[in-house]
Parts: structure tokens; C-alpha cells; sequence
């Protein structure tokens, strides 16, 4: 099949599993996942290539904006100290451990091609959070947090991505130029965002009696600030997210209830299908990056992926937990002044280990695996690329189809012990 056939075929896919999900326990996701890999092994059916510049450019700029335009504002910012330090702090810890198991468990993994592994892995998935944990009895602010922190962190991930790359290059690796850039590329993407979300409230202004007009520049911004700000060498992610956020907060202000009505229900479907595609597209590439690897590695390396898996899942847990305990002591200590921490921003036992659990990686690690560069400068080959793709797959599949099968489980049965325990 040509790959446009291929791409209408998946679409029909997914909108007839789409229709038996809702019959179904399975989550969408992890169904479409499950059947991606199944199509994979179809005799007849062609290999996708994927290109991870289209799924920066295509995929992230709407999905990561319906998102951050659709969650709560006011839990946002009631919990931006938790968000913060699963978003950045937490990848960073992630990478670094992920990297130190790599390089003692892994043969042949110098320091290097550990961090790049770890910086892979290190980001949780926005579009495989939401779109999991929609539908289960979660509260609104565990929900805020799980999104909040899956929509910054591939800033982080993404910096220390490149270094751990360029450190492979030969670079040499300067903490405060990583810093440096770190601090840039966020603050960068924020002032795009900020700047790209203050024209389009004007456009919008000027236009709303056109619903075509103003709905076209509604879908067309994301893909504009992302574009900006990668242009411009800043984080085109932080750039659509607070681009959306800015959105969220002035849409009640310059749009009409009826023109709101009409682009959501546009939006909808758009996100439906991207969804769809990316679930099935993370399913279908198991074959295609299976085939590069000997048959001899292929346990060896699912082990690996488990165990990495498990080291990402402890990490998140220690950090989360750690969290909570933080903000207990800086409420307490501030009591009786003026809070820095207020009442709605401490975190439970219950939500804590949910947000442990829901840590899923997702299409941004596997595109950034997928973006490895096929040579060094010298002309020589990556060392270990196929590993390390193969490796970063198979965690994004253990971790969608295992914690997103358990997750309602747990979701369950914390909320019927804290029935019990009421």
C-alpha cells in the first residue's frame, strides 16, 4: 500500500475502534497501541517511516494547545510549585538515573549514550496522560498536575537531549552553557507565547464576526508559534503551551458563546484524529525498529527497557512523595505568616502515588529516539543507535500498555480504601 492509503486506512481504524471502546474496559490508547502492533505484522503492509520533525511540527503544536487552552487555570497556578518540579527537576533526576543503570547494566553503554538514553525517556507524555487517565475518578487537580507537568517537560528533555547528543559529538559538556541555554529556550518560548497569544487576541477581535476567519486563525497559531519560536532557537513546546494558556484566559473576554461552540467542535474532531494516529503510529514502529535488531538482543533488551522502566517508576515515586512532604513542611512553618503555600496545593497519598503512576512516555520520546543522528562527524556510525531506539520503544509501549491497563485498577482501589477508611 502507498503510504497515503495506509494513512486513510489507519484513520478508518481509528474511528472504528473508536466505536468499540466505548463497549470495551480497555482505554483508547492502549487499544490502538495494541492494534498498531498488530498491523505492523501484516505481510503486506509497508513501513512507515517517521519523521520526527513532523511530529513536532504537525502533531505537538495542536495537541499540546488543546491541552494547555482546556485545563484549569486556577489549579494551574495553585499547583505551578508541584508542576515545576515534576517538570523540570524530575527530569533531570530521571535522566541522571537512567543513565547511571544504563551504563553499568547495558554492555558497550558509555556515559554518554547512557545520558542520551536517559534523556529520551526522561519526559513523561502529555497526549498519553490526558488521554488515559480521561474517564477515571480522578480529581481535577491531580488531573491539572499530570497535564501541567507532561506539557512543560519536554523543554527539559529536549536540553538535555542535545547535550547528551553533542556529548557523544565529541562536545564537551559545560554546566553553566546548559544552564544558560536551559533558562534561554524557556524564557524564549514563554515571550513567543506571550507576544504570538497577544496578536492573535487582536486578529481575533477584528474578525469574530467571520466564524470561518476566526476559526482558521485559531488553528493556524500554534503551528505559526511553533514555527516562531524554533525559528527563533527557543522552545517551540513552552511557546504553543502558554500560547494556549493565554488563550484559555482571554477567549471568555473577545469570543462569543456561539463562535467558542463552533470551534471546539472543530477542535474535537481535529484532536480525535491526531490522537488516534499517533497511538496507532507508536504501535506500528515496534516492527520496524525490531527488524534492525539481532534476535539474539531482543530479550536482553526488553529486559533492559523493563528494568529502566522500574528505575523511571522510582524515581517519579521518590521525588513525588518527596514533594508532598516538602510542601507539608512549608505550609506548617508559614501558618501563622503569610502563606507561600496554600491548603489546595498540598498532595495526599492517594494523589501522590496516582501521579506516580500515571508517569507514561509517549510519542515525544519516541520521536526524539527516531531524530538520532545515523552518523557521528567523523563519518562513523552512532554507536548503539538501534539499541537505543529499540530500547526507548519498548519502554514507551511498557509503560502505555502497563500502566495504562493497571491505572483504573489503581485508581479503584485507592478510592475504595479511602472509602473504607472515611
Amino acid at each position: 500500500m502507498e503510504n497515503y492509503t495506509i494513512i486513510i486506512f489507519i484513520l478508518a481504524i481509528v474511528i472504528g475502534i473508536s466505536a468499540f471502546a466505548e463497549k470495551s474496559k480497555l482505554p483508547f490508547p492502549i487499544l490502538l497501541v495494541i492494534v498498531g502492533v498488530a498491523i505492523g505484522f501484516i505481510p503486506t503492509m509497508n513501513e512507515i517511516e517517521i519523521n520526527p520533525e513532523i511530529i513536532f511540527l504537525i502533531f505537538l503544536p495542536p495537541l499540546l494547545y488543546d491541552a494547555s487552552f482546556n485545563i484549569s487555570p486556577k489549579h494551574f497556578k495553585t499547583n505551578l510549585s508541584t508542576i515545576s518540579t515534576l517538570a523540570i527537576p524530575l527530569v533531570f533526576l530521571t535522566t541522571f538515573w537512567i543513565a547511571v543503570v544504563s551504563h553499568y547494566m547495558i554492555p558497550g553503554m558509555s556515559w554518554p549514550l547512557s545520558f542520551v538514553l536517559g534523556s529520551i525517556l526522561s519526559a513523561t507524555d502529555a497526549v498519553a496522560a490526558i488521554n488515559i487517565t480521561r474517564g477515571l475518578d480522578i480529581p481535577e487537580k491531580t488531573l491539572t498536575i499530570l497535564e501541567g507537568e507532561s506539557l512543560i517537560n519536554d523543554a527539559s528533555a529536549l536540553v538535555a537531549y542535545r547535550f547528551a547528543v553533542a556529548a557523544v559529538m565529541g562536545s564537551v559538556f559545560v554546566l553553566w552553557k546548559a544552564t544558560f541555554q536551559f533558562m534561554f529556550l524557556l524564557g524564549g518560548g514563554f515571550f513567543v507565547g506571550f507576544v504570538m497569544g497577544k496578536i492573535l487576541a487582536f486578529i481575533l477581535t477584528k474578525v469574530r464576526n467571520n466564524i470561518n476567519v476566526t476559526v482558521s486563525f485559531m488553528l493556524l497559531m500554534p503551528f505559526v508559534t511553533y514555527l516562531v519560536a524554533e525559528h527563533l532557537h527557543v522552545s517551540g513546546v513552552i511557546a504553543v503551551v502558554f500560547l494556549g494558556l493565554a488563550m484559555a484566559r482571554l477567549s471568555n473576554k473577545i469570543l462569543p458563546e456561539k463562535l467558542k461552540t463552533n470551534s471546539k467542535s472543530l477542535w474535537d474532531v481535529i484532536i480525535f484524529l491526531l490522537n488516534g494516529l499517533i497511538f496507532i503510529l507508536i504501535g506500528l514502529n515496534f516492527r520496524y525498529v525490531l527488524k534492525d535488531i539481532d534476535n539474539g538482543m531482543i530479550l536482553p533488551y526488553i529486559g533492559y527497557a523493563l528494568i529502566i522502566t522500574i528505575v523511571a517508576l522510582l524515581t517519579r515515586m521518590v521525588r513525588i512523595f518527596l514533594q508532598k512532604i516538602n510542601l507539608q513542611k512549608t505550609y506548617l512553618k508559614n501558618i501563622k505568616k503569610k502563606r507561600k503555600v496554600s491548603e489546595h496545593a498540598l498532595l495526599d497519598s492517594k494523589n501522590s502515588f496516582i501521579i506516580a503512576w500515571s508517569g507514561m512516555r509517549g510519542i515525544v520520546s519516541l520521536a526524539i529516539a527516531l531524530g538520532l543522528p545515523k552518523f557521528l562527524e567523523d563519518g562513523t556510525p552512532f554507536p548503539h543507535r538501534n539499541a537505543i531506539i529499540f530500547i526507548s520503544v519498548a519502554v514507551v509501549l511498557i509503560t502505555i500498555i502497563g500502566q495504562g491497563l493497571t491505572l483504573p485498577w489503581v485508581v479503584k482501589k485507592i478510592n475504595a480504601k479511602n472509602d473504607i477508611t472515611s
